[in-house]
């Protein structure tokens, strides 16, 4: 087993949805460097369980922050949507020569910290044991790419374990940003459904870490601030890139697509 270079976030649905022709890249890139794949899950479980669509399965802090309220059985249908997922990329793979490892972030490798109580119920504060937690602590030794014959890349499943040795479901983007700074990877690579992170419309190639916080306090929403934080995230501890975007993996690194973020917003390109 060998240590990463580059940390590749990919949606739940993504899996199907890239082409034949971005796996084929991914296949190549994996010749030449390692990587590891952080999956998530959300669209998958909502099409497990029709329940997962339901406005009372997402939860808003007394902050204002929004999590999946997650009990084990939640945590059971995760890792049924988990299995389904990592099982298509190693097909993926494998035809293209290339081994897959799996290690589920709840098995040693991602440890969460407690988790927020409190949640609104209408217009009350009632508090809750809901199984969410943010990343504190990566031991890095699971996390390696598998040495053999044949290229590797490592899956991570985004689970953890928290203070009191449950495991607990954590945000897919600030885990591969978790995964990134503890297995020393110099590149975060946010595999998105749109080519460039837009400011006022316009597509932004290349931002600082601290323009891109301004604009994810200010302007963004949705999925797009989790991304941002996770990004600086990764970039405050030592990973020296993320990019943004919704193309091939090697015209990411290479930056000739995708939004760039970078400690300086200067050009840092491996």
């Amino acid at each position: 087993m060998t240590a990463i270079d580059t940390v590749v976030k990919l949606g739940g649905s993504s899996v199907d949805q890239l082409t034949d022709q971005w796996w084929d890249d991914l296949a190549r890139h994996a010749r030449t460097s390692r990587i590891a794949l952080v999956h998530g899950w959300s669209k998958p479980l909502k099409q497990l369980n029709p329940r997962y669509t339901q406005p009372d399965a997402i939860l808003r802090d007394r902050y204002g922050n929004q999590s999946r309220w997650t009990t084990p059985e939640v945590i059971a249908d995760i890792h049924t949507v988990s299995d389904d997922i990592t099982g298509r990329i190693t097909t993926l793979l494998d035809k293209r020569d290339v081994d897959v490892a799996r290690v589920l972030g709840s098995d040693g490798a991602l440890f969460a910290g407690p988790g927020e109580r409190w949640y609104w119920r209408g217009k009350e504060l009632v508090e809750l044991d809901n199984l969410v937690g943010p990343i504190v602590r990566v031991d890095p030794a699971p996390l390696s790419v598998p040495a053999g014959d044949r290229p590797g890349v490592l899956v991570v499943t985004p689970l953890a374990r928290d203070p009191r040795g449950r495991e607990v479901n954590v945000d897919g983007d600030r885990a591969a940003a978790a995964v990134a700074r503890g297995a020393g990877a110099s590149a975060l690579v946010l595999v998105t459904d749109v080519p460039f992170l837009l400011i006022d419309d316009k597509p932004v190639p290349r931002i600082s870490r601290q323009d891109a916080v301004r604009f994810r306090d200010q302007g963004a929403t949705g999925g797009m601030r989790k991304k941002l934080r996770a990004a600086g995230e990764a970039l405050e501890h030592g990973v020296r890139r993320v990019i943004i975007g919704s193309a091939p993996l090697s015209d990411l690194l290479a930056e000739r697509t995708g939004t760039v973020i970078t400690e300086s917003g200067e050009g840092e390109q491996a």
